[in-house]
């Protein structure tokens, strides 16, 4: 069941690859892979079933690549996944646009998690780091629209009309709104207090009451007029 179930997704990728999501229907990947159509139908219920299936499988192929070196710099590590949204949305056009818009099963549901998980070591680790201007959230909420619109600017544009140097000059600006120049006790309260919220949770001798009422005071530091 699961090797039936492993070569239909594979050859629903290889037909949204080729030819988008209208290409991928019940009939063409029966016919592709040799099997009749209510087998595809017991195994992921409709064609929605079967892209969110394709869907989370391509996206945990990506997630298996994108587990960062512990050795590299943490401003380094950041880039790093930035570039490796970037490479893998443009690699997998059809595959993001359906990432954003295909109904999530939980095999598709826990593939995002960790793929957000990871996303969000990477932010702590530059947090603690005392590099961090902004809270992690905010951070976070920054790369992601800044990825994602990037990625389908040049998507929905002629391969050889597209601006190349358009992903890096996207991170320049998150980069400069983001990040700090010099370790966080030299770049004001602000960054300061991201670096102590960062480890706000392994700092001893605080109840959990205490903990909760400095993190709110931390918040109010760095994220000065919200």
């Amino acid at each position: 069941m699961e090797a039936a179930r492993a070569r239909l997704i594979e050859v629903a990728a290889r037909l949204l690859a080729t030819g988008g999501p209208d290409a991928v229907t019940i009939r063409s990947v029966a016919l592709e892979a040799g099997v009749q159509a209510p087998a595809i139908y017991r195994l992921f219920g409709d064609k929605n079933g079967l892209l969110d299936a394709v869907v989370a499988h391509g996206f945990a192929t990506y997630v298996d690549r994108k587990q960062p070196d512990p050795g590299i710099d943490p401003v380094d590590g950041l880039k790093e996944g930035w570039d490796l949204h970037i490479g893998f949305g443009l690699a997998n056009p059809s595959l993001f646009r359906l990432l954003h818009t295909a109904l999530r099963t939980p095999d598709g549901r826990a593939a995002v998690e960790e793929g957000a998980s990871i996303f969000h070591g990477r932010i702590h680790r530059v947090a603690a780091a005392g590099r961090l201007r902004v809270t992690e959230r905010r951070a976070a909420d920054l790369i992601r629209a800044a990825a994602t619109g990037v990625i389908f600017t040049l998507i929905d544009e002629p391969a050889d009309q597209r601006d190349d140097a358009l992903p890096e000059a996207a991170w320049a600006a998150v980069a400069a709104a983001i990040l700090v120049d010099q370790p966080a006790a030299e770049a004001g309260p602000a960054a300061a207090a991201v670096t102590l919220l960062a480890a706000l949770p392994e700092l001893p001798s605080f109840s959990s009451g205490e903990r909760e009422l400095l993190g709110e005071w931390l918040r109010r530091v760095s994220e000065p007029g919200r």
